[in-house]
């Protein structure tokens, strides 16, 4: 169908005329063409009702009619607010007459007599024009609700877009850049170099990079100071800007904060306290039980998993304590043979046994009015322990080799990751000590039961290691959280601690993903993952029960104090255990790992003690 047909098909015509013989005619001529439907009217109240019942493509009306003139209703037409196009018919065409016409916004005016061609044609003329002003006002305003939603999708996102033209003018600029730049519509910066120094340097080196090559520049990172003096770290994107034909007509800059987020400031909830992190309910319970306790000057044990954060639970009591500015001596009974640890907290005489070639305070005596620290309390031997409750009960001790006791005012913190009344029932703890340390108990939950408590801690050993290591790492993605947030975490906090700076070290860009994490954390979603949790063996997990896990063969290394590589893992660990003559912790130690994964690993391969006592 051409465009004529179309209009004849689809054309509402209003025939006005005093004659009922050329509105006849002129009905019978357009009907004839295809024009319709097709209403007449004879006065102009009667084209007025039909104009006020429908919508019409044109009007044919006469300017002279029975009572009044033509350009009344023309007049009244526009005052509706009508645009459809009008076309006058006159007996008596002069300059005056068509200038009037004119004047009312008539298309235009036909002398009389009007023949069918002459009709036709202006007929014709009048609907084209009149389609192509509808379709012009249709893409007008098609653009302009283009415009509001580009404008609102603009406004909306939380990237700053700036676009500039090709003499480094800034042609647009989103809310989210002018909150950036802290700046109104009224008084938004018309010229790049107008932004703030950091920003403006990095974006103009940009701009005329994409201005000299027309190519992207992609992103990469600044540092920026915000109002308040904090840095806001700002990844930058230029591309060059193409016009609706295609040509090259500036540069797009879009800048994205990527600073890590900071956990929301409530003046209830504590996200960090003396070098711990998390916001949780039972953090929030540890902080203030280690504030309140810190102020009494009383014995404390702190018993939790290995890596849930004890000896920084001691530091904690001990800068909340009156003895704040006084020494906080720190004892890992653990790594130190019974012999050597009965001279290392009590001290000894000159003389006192081979090789004591001078006098030497204890770790007492050196935190003498202030804190002592006794880690990993359920390792000591019952001579140990025995001497150890001598001085709680008496705040007197005597140094090897040395008759007179001395006194000390000291403030003693234990712990321990074992379970003490289960030594003391099991007669390898005595009570009477277990009670005198347990003046209070400061349990310090596993990570796998601290709520929501990861995500805060991935971020913040994300900024530390991307600080420590010079790297560009600003997030992880959503699957490798969901990995972090679902696996036991054995090791607690230090665990977490090592496999985020073991994922810095392995990622090249600029996000953690599942590829940068330990087999053991990865393996649960990956194929065959449940299979090999069918064949496991049990660890401990949550709450103290065991759960089905994979035995994994863990590949052999070499620490820095450890054997040849060439050695077998079983050979390894052996021979730390040899070194540290049976000492558990002490091996661990050697190894790099910690006292629970030596357990672990001499439980799975088989290692006993006569393996490695000589």
């Amino acid at each position: 169908m051409s465009p004529e047909e179309h209009l004849n098909k689809n054309a509402k015509i209003l025939i006005v005329d005093d004659e009922t013989s050329i509105r006849l005619t002129f009905e019978m001529f357009l009907g004839r063409e295809g024009y319709g439907p097709i209403t007449t009217a004879a006065t102009i109240d009667e084209a007025l009702l039909a104009i006020a019942s429908q919508d019409f493509d044109l009007i044919i009306s006469d300017i002279v009619l029975e009572g009044a003139r033509g350009t009344d209703l023309l007049r009244k037409i526009r005052k509706t607010g009508i645009e459809c196009p009008v076309v006058m018919i006159t007996g008596f065409p002069n300059l005056d007459s068509a200038a009037e016409a004119v004047r009312y916004g008539a298309f235009d005016y036909i002398s009389k007599p009007v023949n069918k061609e002459t009709l036709l044609r202006f007929v014709r003329q009048a609907l084209l024009h009149w389609n192509l002003e509808k379709e012009k006002k249709r893409l007008l305003q098609e653009n302009e609700r283009y415009k509001r939603y580009l404008e609102a999708i603009l406004s909306s996102v939380s990237d700053a877009i700036i676009t500039i033209d090709n003499d480094m003018n800034i042609i647009q600029i989103n809310n989210t850049a002018r909150n950036w730049l802290a700046c109104s519509e009224d008084n938004t910066p018309t010229n790049i170099n107008a932004l703030p120094r950091e920003m403006s340097q990095s974006c103009l080196m940009d701009a005329m990079l994409v201005l000299k090559t027309q190519k992207e520049v992609r992103e990469h990172q600044i540092e920026c100071h915000r109002p308040d003096g904090n840095i806001r770290i700002i990844s930058l994107n230029a591309s060059p800007l193409h016009d609706t034909n295609d040509e090259f007509s500036g540069v797009v800059i879009v800048a994205r904060d990527i600073t890590l987020p900071e956990p929301a400031e409530n003046s209830a909830v504590r996200n960090q306290f003396h070098g711990y992190i998390g916001a949780s309910a039972v953090m929030q319970s540890v902080y203030k039980l280690i504030e309140n306790v810190g102020k009494v000057d009383t014995a404390v044990l702190i018993t939790g998993e290995s890596g849930t954060g004890k000896e920084l639970a001691a530091e904690a009591l001990h800068a909340e304590s009156p003895r704040r500015d006084q020494p906080l001596i720190k004892v890992d009974c653990a790594a130190i043979t019974e012999d050597l640890l009965e001279s290392e907290l009590f001290g000894h005489k000159k003389g006192a046994f081979t090789g004591a070639d001078r006098d030497r305070p204890g770790r007492l005596l050196q935190a003498n009015h202030g804190t002592v620290f006794l880690d990993e309390i359920g390792d000591i031997s019952p001579r140990m322990q025995l001497r150890l409750l001598r001085f709680l009960q008496e705040k007197t001790f005597t140094p090897v080799g040395q008759d007179s006791p001395i006194q000390v005012d000291v403030r003693v913190i234990a712990a321990t990751n074992v379970n003490l009344m289960a030594q003391v029932r099991a007669g390898n703890f005595r009570e009477d000590l277990y009670y005198r340390l347990k003046v209070v108990e400061i349990k310090l939950p596993p990570l796998r039961e601290r709520e929501d408590g990861i995500p805060i801690l991935v971020y913040h050993f994300l900024s530390l290691f991307r600080e420590q290591l010079k790297k560009n790492i600003y997030g992880i993605s959503d699957q490798a959280m969901h990995l972090l947030n679902h696996y036991s975490w054995p090791g607690n906090v230090r665990e977490l601690r090592h496999v985020i700076e073991r994922a810095c070290v392995l990622c090249e860009g600029q996000t953690i993903s599942v590829e940068h994490f330990p087999e053991e954390i990865r393996l649960p979603q990956e194929q065959g993952g449940r299979a090999l949790n069918e064949q496991a063996g049990t660890v401990q997990a949550t709450h103290g029960t065991n759960f089905a896990a994979p035995v994994i063969p863990e590949p052999s290394f070499t620490s820095a104090t450890g054997p040849s590589p060439y050695i077998t893992e079983k050979e390894e660990l052996i021979d730390a255990l040899r070194r540290a003559r049976g000492n558990k912790a002490k091996a661990a130690r050697l190894l790099d790992f910690d006292r629970s994964t030596l357990y672990r690993k001499m439980q799975r391969i088989g290692i006993t003690e006569k393996d490695f006592k000589e």
